[in-house]
């Protein structure tokens, strides 16, 4: 199944946002989403460790903006 180019789009679009400012994001070491930098837990999986170094989280956000999306949403279930 594939992805449509507005999500694709959209997708890059949040990662560069990120990668131009990498100081306001972390990454989660237990699902690897990137989370902005105030999040005490992830909401995602509920973890609370944390990678915030620049390198970690511009490699992240790169290869999440190619990855197609596999999260669960709740527009998928209805």
């Amino acid at each position: 199944m594939s992805v449509p180019d507005e999500s694709k789009d959209s997708r890059l679009r949040q990662a560069e946002k990120i990668v131009h400012h990498p100081e306001q994001y972390k990454v989660c070491e237990g699902c690897g989403s990137i989370v902005v930098a105030r999040a005490v837990s992830c909401p995602s999986c509920h973890g609370y460790r944390f990678d915030a170094t620049k390198a970690r989280i511009v490699s992240q956000a790169q290869a999440l903006a190619m990855r197609n999306p596999s999260s669960v949403l709740a527009s998928d279930l209805s």
